[in-house]
């Protein structure tokens, strides 16, 4: 593969789950969740393999030779590869767009067995592929010229990327995972939630994390 021309332009990026991710420059990817579309249709797929099977089984049947079982096996086993291929397309399409465009991409370093443990999320968190697209945006960053490095997140989603502030220190009081936006009871500056991460991430990365300001009466 050929490296790809500098374009001086670094950029960072939050994964959630409102959206697939929010780049440093405020701009949303929206998360496809294709296994949620094909949820419903893939249940009553299954329902019908599995009752396929219990018919052939109370019959005697070899299931090899019962061919209403063997359809619906190949038809659920379509529906699983689809959903993977649609997945892996979307993963691939973005992932190349941001090496393509950017000469820095910052990420945050993914603990999924930890997120995973939230049984409430777990499915959702499966569902969009994270740490894939993470291994796409590193090997890709190589193979292209491009640097790609991801960043311990703690407090980038609490902090106020203007003046430093971080919530839940010095008095401020800390931001609950339900406020998506808010504002910095110390400068005043409005956030979304996620770009105020992505912006953070890239000063993270870039090593121009700063301090603080201090306040003047």
């Amino acid at each position: 593969a050929q490296k790809l021309p500098k374009t001086q332009s670094q950029i960072g990026i939050d994964l959630n789950l409102d959206n697939f991710l929010t780049d440093s420059n405020g701009a949303m990817v929206a998360n496809p969740c294709f296994y949620r579309q094909a949820k419903k249709k893939l249940a009553h797929a299954q329902r019908v393999f599995s009752h396929r099977q219990r018919c052939a089984k109370q019959e005697g049947r070899n299931l090899r030779m019962a061919k209403n079982y063997q359809k619906q096996r190949l038809l659920v086993a379509k529906l699983h590869a689809k959903i993977r291929r649609q997945c892996e397309d979307f993963l691939q399409v973005l992932s190349t767009a941001l090496i393509k465009k950017h000469d820095l991409v910052v990420a945050e370093e993914l603990r999924s067995k930890n997120l995973l443990k939230n049984h409430a999320l777990s499915q959702a968190i499966s569902d969009v592929g994270w740490r894939r697209f993470l291994n796409m945006l590193a090997y890709k960053a190589k193979l292209y010229g491009k640097e790609f490095q991801t960043i311990d997140p703690k407090y980038t989603t609490q902090r106020c990327h203007n003046c430093g502030t971080i919530m839940g220190q010095n008095g401020c009081r800390k931001l609950k995972l339900k406020a998506r936006e808010w504002t910095c009871p110390m400068c005043q500056t409005y956030h979304i939630r996620d770009w105020n991460a992505a912006v953070n991430i890239l000063e993270k990365g870039l090593g121009s994390w700063q301090n603080p300001k201090k306040q003047t009466a």
